[in-house]
């Protein structure tokens, strides 16, 4: 039920990537809260879905069919946000495509496409619906998708982590530039979800650059390098997003939203200052 002095009821939510899995599952969260939704993916008849499922549950929804690598549909999807709904009060460029491939065979054509779609994608996302977020007042919000392969990366997805490097990247930054603006930007590290994301991304795959070639020992090379077990740790998308809402409100800079990699990141965090300790040491 919405708790109306949450103070979202009647506002808006874009959200990239809503065809499915965990666009879709914010979509919903959202609507729970008596948002409007914007649903928008490459596949028009997925996001129609979406927003047709919410439109029977009394949400105002409507839907769009864009390219997040072609910045010209996003701003088409911007303008019918803003003649339906006014403006919006939150962004979601929650975009993410996979390449799988040992680095050395990865080709620039593959490398072109994850970062066009994982990178630009988020960038063009957010230049085409800041202006809307601007033009409204009171609690505002732009959600980035990354990944917990930032944390724990894995062989065979060096185009697909790179990219998500250079969102946590850009979504700090862009973080401190919209904080005196009263714009919160909150950066989540989903884990393995039980969705349709490697087929959705084959399937967004440009025909021009060729099928998306997966081997078979890709995904088994990819999970052997991790220290915790994916495969036991995979989360419904509903799941994923239970505490998104919450961390938005309270203006958190991160959502890591399931899987059992703690000790990894402590790790990691320890070797930094080690790193620390010995430049100190040797200064």
């Amino acid at each position: 039920m919405t708790d109306p002095a949450r103070g979202l009821a009647g506002k808006t939510a874009v959200i990239t990537g809503a065809g499915s899995g965990l666009g879709a599952a914010m979509a919903g969260s959202f609507a729970g809260e008596g948002m409007n939704i914007v649903a928008l993916d490459i596949d028009g008849e997925r996001a129609r879905s979406t927003a047709e499922t919410l439109a029977a549950r009394g949400t105002k929804a409507l839907s769009g069919t864009v390219d997040v690598a072609d910045a010209s549909s996003l701003l088409d999807a911007a303008r019918l946000t803003r003649d339906e709904f006014g403006g919006c009060d939150i962004v979601c460029a929650n975009v993410g495509v996979q390449q799988f491939g040992a680095i050395d065979r990865l080709t620039d054509d593959d490398w072109q496409w994850v970062l066009s779609v994982n990178v630009l994608g988020v960038v063009h996302t957010v230049d085409a619906f800041l202006p809307l977020l601007r033009e409204c007042t009171g609690e505002r919000h732009v959600v980035l998708t990354a990944s917990s392969s930032v944390f724990v990366p894995g062989v065979r997805l060096g185009a697909y982590i790179t990219s998500k490097f250079a969102v946590v990247g850009y979504g700090e930054v862009l973080r401190l530039e919209l904080a005196p603006e009263g714009i919160g930007v909150t950066i989540v590290f989903p884990a393995a979800m039980s969705s349709r994301h490697l087929e959705s991304s084959a399937l967004a795959r440009p025909a021009a650059l060729g099928e998306s070639v997966t081997l078979p020992d890709d995904i088994e090379a990819m999970l052997a390098t991790r220290a915790w077990d994916a495969t036991t740790n995979v989360a419904s998308p509903e799941h994923a997003v239970r505490n998104l809402v919450r961390d938005l409100q309270a203006d958190r800079p991160y959502l890591v939203t399931h899987g059992g990699y703690r000790g990894e990141v402590e790790t990691r965090q320890r070797e930094v200052r080690a790193a620390f300790d010995r430049m100190e040491h040797d200064a």
